[in-house]
């Protein structure tokens, strides 16, 4: 069973070193229309989608971004690099977290850096943060230290069980249960620290336009 599992993760691993990501100088330095995003999107995310029918991207999506204040309108129908850029981030956040959350992330990016206004560039922020994902993926050893331990721990929680169907199903329902710790404790310090500055906004006194 131990080998089974391990090899299960190893080949899931070798997977998700596989998968697509845009690269910078991947995204078109020229506007774009919606359909073209759209095709954009779907072309160098495939690899991410659990099923071959999913979308990564629709028409109906980037609307209600709009709507939402969550992605800054286009510019006579057609999106520039800093959208592609911002869609991006929003495609990965809104796995895991709520769209007022994701705007909370986002806004202050967009206000301060969004169409040139800061210091450094949108696609600077986006090589940079590109680059800190791809070694994450790349540093794999530890990663798979780590979930050995954690099928490990999840075969050995039910000694007692004798029957090889009832155990596997509590071995994978205990080791489902420890990943899914590890993402909620992740995601609770997201939105901790989201409610942080949400609760610094509130008591910040308003200042009066004279």
């Amino acid at each position: 069973m131990a080998e089974k599992y391990t090899n299960e993760i190893l080949d899931l691993l070798r997977r998700i070193q596989k998968i697509d990501y845009v690269s910078p100088d991947q995204i078109p330095n020229i506007d774009l229309y919606m359909d073209q995003i759209t095709t954009f999107m779907d072309e160098h995310l495939a690899s991410s989608k659990r099923f071959a029918d999913d979308k990564t991207l629709t028409k109906t999506m980037i609307n209600n971004y709009t709507k939402n204040n969550l992605l800054p309108p286009s510019d006579k129908k057609k999106y520039k690099k800093e959208h592609m850029i911002l869609l991006i981030y929003i495609y990965y956040l809104k796995n895991f977290l709520s769209i007022n959350d994701i705007k909370e992330i986002l806004n202050p990016i967009t206000e301060l850096f969004f169409q040139g206004k800061g210091s450094v560039s949108f696609e600077e922020i986006y090589e940079q943060i590109f680059e800190m994902q791809y070694e994450n993926i790349n540093t794999m050893n530890t990663q798979i230290r780590d979930l050995i331990r954690k099928l490990k721990r999840s075969e050995e929680a039910f000694p007692d069980i004798t029957d090889d169907k009832e155990k596997d199903a509590l071995t994978d329902f205990a080791f489902i249960c420890m990943l899914s710790f590890d993402i909620w404790v992740k995601k609770y310090l997201i939105e901790s620290m989201i409610d942080h500055k949400l609760a610094a906004k509130k008591e910040k006194p308003e200042k009066h336009k004279k």
